[in-house]
């Protein structure tokens, strides 16, 4: 296709109502950005560092880990230099890459969610085959399946975006590029794209959040079934963290999308909270939660003061 773009550059609005509160803004989503690095860094290295952990479970742990990093990478560093430099401009190729990385993150980690329901599945509902089922053969193919899938939605719905014509405004009325404010600024009518990247991102997380819930739906009917006090609540505390990241990757996207008319500023803060704070509290929550987790964090800790 003709390349027809004229715009080189975008420029990105930013955070609504700021004016005077950069520095303090500044600060905080430093402090988030640099915690959600550090927590998801010491899950990685607690994991590869204990045997013990080297199961399923936490092999799809470490994959949400790495997604997690790469969510807060996508536009925290260029929302702390806008705050502090005041620049706000984005180059056309930044632009690119934040909508390529955002939809194949975001699709990466509904997937993500949707193979780890399963793996909960097998576990509490199939525990006598849980080992032959989920195989690291079956693990493998499961994971790298959910990263190649996404590469594929991503590239579609990037290309679909920057394929149009772009003459002129350039101002993305958002904090970060995103596919349906960048393309409100195409120079043609945006009906298409937009009846396709609903869909096709609709769907997607539709079926992963079906999906989800038909595997709890089979957990809470096997728990319900177990005769043991104490094995209902070891197999509720394995899916307690797992379905509160499910909570606040799936809610803030509802809430946006299933909602057109709320006001800016309340989209802007949901979606500050599902980018910026969720990637962050994700190991905390698997953390705080799980006490093999906790146990490799503290001899991954007392190793390294003892080596020094």
């Amino acid at each position: 296709m003709e390349n027809r773009t004229v715009v080189s550059e975008f420029i990105l609005l930013g955070i609504p109502n700021t004016k005077g509160q950069e520095t303090l803004l500044f600060i905080g989503f430093l402090a988030f950005y640099l915690c959600t690095l550090l927590g998801n860094v010491l899950i990685l290295s607690a994991i590869l560092a204990d045997s013990h952990l080297h199961t399923p479970m936490y092999f799809f742990l470490c994959n949400l880990s790495m997604l997690d990093l790469g969510f807060a990478s996508i536009s925290t560093p260029k929302l702390l230099v806008s705050l502090w430099t005041k620049s706000r401009t984005i180059l056309l190729g930044g632009c690119m890459s934040q909508v390529f990385f955002f939809q194949f993150l975001g699709c990466t980690e509904g997937l993500l969610c949707t193979v780890m329901a399963f793996d909960r599945y097998v576990a509490i509902c199939h525990p006598l085959r849980y080992l032959i089922i989920m195989n690291w053969k079956v693990c493998a193919i499961l994971a790298a399946g959910t990263w190649v899938t996404s590469s594929f939605h991503a590239t579609i719905l990037t290309s679909l975006t920057f394929t149009l014509p772009y003459c002129g405004p350039n101002a993305v009325d958002y904090f970060f590029c995103d596919i349906f404010p960048v393309a409100k600024l195409a120079c043609v009518d945006m009906h298409v794209i937009e009846t396709v990247t609903f869909t096709n991102t609709g769907v997607v997380a539709m079926t992963c959040f079906f999906l989800i819930l038909v595997s709890y739906v089979c957990i809470v009917y096997s728990i319900l079934k177990m005769n043991s006090a104490e094995g209902r609540r070891k197999a509720a505390a394995t899916c307690a963290s797992h379905l509160t990241v499910v909570t606040l990757f799936f809610g803030p996207c509802a809430l946006v999308y299933t909602q057109p008319h709320l006001s800016k500023v309340l989209v802007t803060s949901v979606q500050l909270f599902g980018y910026v704070a969720t990637p962050m509290l994700n190991p905390v929550i698997y953390t705080l939660r799980n006490k093999e987790v906790k146990g490799a964090l503290w001899k991954l800790i007392s190793s390294h003061t003892t080596a020094r």
